[in-house]
């Protein structure tokens, strides 16, 4: 039979393929989503390899930052900018993500703070204390206020940030995801709490330690986080 249809009606009727700029799009949000899986991963090992290989260095008792002072303090200073680096762009990929419903402007924004302070740490350099650099003054300086304010800035940053995309996975009613994200914005909030005093009034007191807990368990947040915003178009 022969086929009466005009060609634009032929052209009509074809089934609509994905444009290339949609894939283009979609290609580009994952690279960036994968900032997020890569940059606490990145933060973890590395901490964990130069607290542990750092001659007179104690994890249990100097917090991380430390270790952007003394010998191969470079290395430190490199994984700060290149693990926020890598959040901005994880912030920027969950903004593309979720693009309505509740936390779906502020979570971004608070991810893409913390993300921020890890920048500026890295060239901003803390003062020596609890010990380390061996024999080193431990007098407040500019630099180190600043990097002590930018500390608190990154914790409070994530704390918030998983409490209101706890908001949003319980506007999905997401109950399991929900309650991951308070228990992990009370544990990052207790670990600064507990670090600040446990450095200030317990001399020789496990301050590294409970830091790294904080720090630990806000990166696999957002680890886990990343993966999930990965596997679909929004937090599921």
């Amino acid at each position: 039979m022969t086929d009466t249809l005009d060609p634009a009606r032929r052209q009509r009727e074809r089934p609509a393929r994905p444009s290339r700029s949609t894939g283009e799009r979609s290609a580009v949000s994952r690279l960036l989503l994968a900032g997020g899986v890569i940059a606490p991963l990145l933060n973890i090992v590395v901490v964990l390899t130069l607290g542990a290989i750092r001659p007179d260095y104690n994890p249990w008792v100097v917090p991380d930052s430390n270790l952007e002072l003394g010998p191969g303090g470079w290395m430190q200073i490199t994984n700060y900018i290149v693990t926020g680096v890598l959040l901005l762009a994880f912030a920027l990929g969950v903004r593309q993500r979720l693009r309505t419903g509740r936390g779906s402007t502020w979570g971004p924004i608070l991810l893409g703070i913390y993300g921020l302070t890890f920048v500026a740490i890295g060239p901003i350099l803390p003062d020596p204390s609890l010990g380390y650099p061996p024999g080193e003054p431990t007098e407040l300086t500019v630099h180190g206020a600043v990097h002590s304010l930018l500390g608190l800035v990154q914790f409070t940053s994530l704390t918030v940030a998983c409490f209101v995309l706890a908001r949003y996975d319980g506007a999905l009613e997401k109950r399991g995801w929900r309650w991951y994200s308070v228990t992990t914005a009370l544990v990052v909030a207790i670990s600064y709490v507990a670090f600040a005093l446990i450095a200030k009034l317990w001399d020789g007191g496990p301050a590294g330690l409970i830091e790294r807990i904080g720090i630990f368990a806000g990166g696999l947040w957002v680890v886990a986080l990343a993966i999930r915003l990965l596997r679909g178009p929004a937090a599921q």
